[in-house]
């Protein structure tokens, strides 16, 4: 969060803290955010839905294999070694306000104004809703995601990697965001998909070491969702990184 933020992880408190920072800004901004509360449960999760125009490339094969092919609370995982990535580049940018340098990643790669540009299918507006998790596992943020076509259709596995966009197919099947599975929703027990967390704390590491020794603030959840949130089409607004102010103390813990 703003203020001292563990390198070993995300604990409970300080990702309450930091959703309540994040709301405080999608507010002003209009982004969308929302705070969901489970009911009988003091559990939560951020919730934002959006639509989005998307190519379905129905003639792409991906290998699915990976980290994250069992159910979350397993803790063992398998993937390629780190390679040099845009999106971590996009986070530490994010979390330093460095506008220009995201902006200029995102006019590069995503000219085409939120449309999934792909080789070959056709466009259909889609709309998703992705929600925001705390992993006790992992001591990170998750981020669990579906989408239905505007007749209330639920896109298949096969369909969410195929609508990737392209400059980040083959990099997510080697890097440390690694792989989109289907997995029970953990509060809700219906079925999501979901960015496995088993490498998070591998490229968040050095944002939060960089801003601890640049004493700047960082919103972990921020920063870690202006990573993995392009690669399924979630945008983060440069607008954010312009608005980093300390965190009020909590009242209770949880965001309003």
């Amino acid at each position: 969060m703003m203020h001292e933020m563990s390198m070993c992880g995300l604990d409970e408190k300080n990702f309450y803290c930091c959703c309540q920072l994040l709301l405080q800004q999608s507010e002003q901004l209009r982004d969308g955010w929302s705070w969901e509360a489970v009911q009988g449960s003091e559990e939560g999760y951020l919730k934002k839905t959006a639509l989005r125009s998307v190519v379905i490339d129905s003639s792409s094969v991906w290998d699915h294999e990976g980290c994250g092919s069992d159910s979350e609370p397993h803790t063992s995982c398998h993937s390629q070694p780190d390679q040099p990535d845009e999106e971590e580049e996009q986070a530490a940018a994010v979390a330093s306000g460095d506008t220009d340098s995201i902006k200029g990643d995102i006019d590069d790669e995503d000219e085409d104004d939120g449309v999934c540009a792909v080789s070959e299918g056709s466009s259909q507006m889609l709309q998703y809703e992705y929600h925001i998790l705390l992993s006790c596992s992992y001591s990170t943020p998750v981020l669990y995601f579906r989408a239905f076509t505007l007749e209330g259709r639920s896109l298949s596995l096969e369909e969410v990697w195929s609508s990737v966009h392209p400059n980040f197919r083959l990099r997510l099947q080697n890097s440390p965001l690694n792989t989109i599975t289907l997995q029970e929703h953990p509060l809700l027990g219906q079925p999501f998909f979901m960015l496995h967390p088993c490498r998070t704390e591998e490229f968040m590491r050095p944002v939060l070491q960089a801003a601890q020794d640049q004493h700047r603030p960082v919103n972990y959840v921020l920063s870690w969702l202006s990573v993995v949130g392009p690669v399924v089409g979630l945008d983060v607004p440069l607008q954010y990184s312009t608005q980093l102010h300390p965190a009020p103390p909590p009242s209770s813990g949880k965001p309003d």
